[in-house]
């Protein structure tokens, strides 16, 4: 009962973030559509009131004509919109289902001893701390270099600086699944704490100071700008980090941290043509790039590439296994495949979680159990998936299993996945 609610809140929970991240994105893709779209009014009326920009459009039946002024209408209207609950929503939805699913798991979720060895504790605690001292990095280089004249690029490239070292730090200390999730995180705390701490308090300022009749200082719209196009580039890398955990041949990968920076760059730069082509500049430089980089991964993460012998003295075992450790079930040639070296490999490898009574986690993961031969039969497909297809069991590959004993569990299930 307590693995059906837990999955329920999963389920809502996720559906949540999702919903409310479309909110927050869709607005943000519009605002900057249109404030790259605007042209110069040609109406007299408008340049007196002080429009900057305008833009005719058609959608749903109706015309539509928003306008930009220069600074702010001479008078204000009475009620205004504000945009920021989508970004606040998104945040919190996201850290609940961060929560539930990794902080109160972490010794399953979080914890890879293979990549840095400490206890759950300790690992939730670190994650915590990541996204904030992210935050912090980020906030003090736009804070002291940002409001100098001509330092956007200065800034633009301290902070891609700051992406580098942060995801090559969450890929050392973190399981792979778990680093690309909190890299996307600290991401998306940087875009959500950018509308909290800057944009809003920004423009509150800006209104506060026009209906008191006074003018408003210009420097909370240049400090709400460069942040926004920050929050713009870092959206498409964040959605590729929160979709991740459903491609274990990414964070899997031997140096996963790399593959991370490729995609999110070609994120980044797929935006960038988006961003100049809503100005009507069409550079296909940027889009070309992106796909030089993804596949260039797609290349590298190749079973051709990825299964070639590598020198035990590159590829050494991991810190802390021994052989007791680690006990092999392939005690007969993997060519056989025979449902009682399934068995061996599953009470080696995977009993531990799908237990009635589980080692390693409070309750069996998924709600599956696999110690019984009927209940092995009863999940063959999702065993062969998630054991051989993906890789992406056992979670953080914990219990070492190795390739040849995912190979048993293939070729069982390639014969017919019979139990005698």
């Amino acid at each position: 009962m307590e693995a059906y609610i837990l999955d329920w809140l999963n389920l809502l929970l996720r559906w949540l973030h999702v919903i409310t991240a479309i909110a927050w994105i869709g607005s943000s893709f519009y605002f900057v559509w249109l404030d790259n779209s605007l042209v110069a009014p040609t109406d007299p009326e408008l340049k007196e009131k002080g429009v900057g920009g305008e833009l005719w459009a058609v959608h749903g039946g109706g015309f539509y004509n928003p306008q930009k002024y220069l600074l702010a209408p001479k008078v204000l209207p009475e009620h205004l919109h504000w945009f920021y609950w989508e970004s606040y929503s998104t945040w919190l939805s996201g850290f609940a289902l961060f929560s539930l699913l990794y902080l109160f798991n972490a010794n399953v979720f979080l914890v890879d001893r293979n990549v840095f060895d400490m206890s759950a504790s300790m690992a939730g605690g670190t994650a915590i701390a990541f996204l904030v001292f992210n935050w912090l990095v980020y906030d003090a280089i736009c804070s002291t270099i940002g409001d100098r004249a001509g330092a956007d690029r200065l800034v633009n490239l301290l902070v891609g600086l700051q992406v580098v070292v942060s995801v090559w730090a969450a890929c050392h200390l973190f399981s792979g699944r778990a680093a690309f999730l909190i890299s996307g995180a600290s991401m998306a705390t940087i875009m959500s704490a950018n509308v909290l701490v800057w944009i809003i308090p920004g423009q509150r300022k800006m209104v506060a100071s026009m209906r008191a009749g006074q003018a408003p200082d210009p420097i909370h719209g240049k400090r709400g700008k460069q942040r926004s196009v920050h929050n713009t580039y870092f959206t498409l890398p964040v959605l590729f980090a929160m979709l991740s955990n459903h491609y274990s041949m990414t964070y899997s990968a031997p140096h996963n941290w790399v593959v991370l920076l490729f995609i999110m760059a070609a994120g980044a730069l797929i935006r960038q043509f988006f961003v100049l082509r809503h100005k009507g500049v069409y550079n296909w430089w940027y889009p070309g790039v992106a796909v030089v980089l993804l596949l260039a991964v797609a290349v590298g993460l190749s079973p051709a590439m990825r299964d070639k012998p590598v020198p035990a003295v590159l590829h050494p075992a991991p810190a802390g296994a021994d052989a007791a450790a680690a006990p092999t079930a392939a005690a007969a040639p993997v060519t056989q495949g025979g449902f009682a070296q399934v068995q061996q490999v599953i009470q080696a490898r995977c009993i531990q979680c799908h237990a009635a009574q589980p080692t390693l986690m409070p309750v069996p993961g998924k709600g599956v159990l696999l110690d019984s031969s009927e209940h092995i039969a009863q999940h063959a497909q999702q065993i062969y998936q998630q054991a051989v297809v993906q890789k992406s069991m056992p979670l953080g590959n914990m219990t070492h299993i190795t390739d040849e004993e995912r190979a048993i569990i293939g070729k069982w299930f390639e014969a017919g996945a019979a139990t005698r």
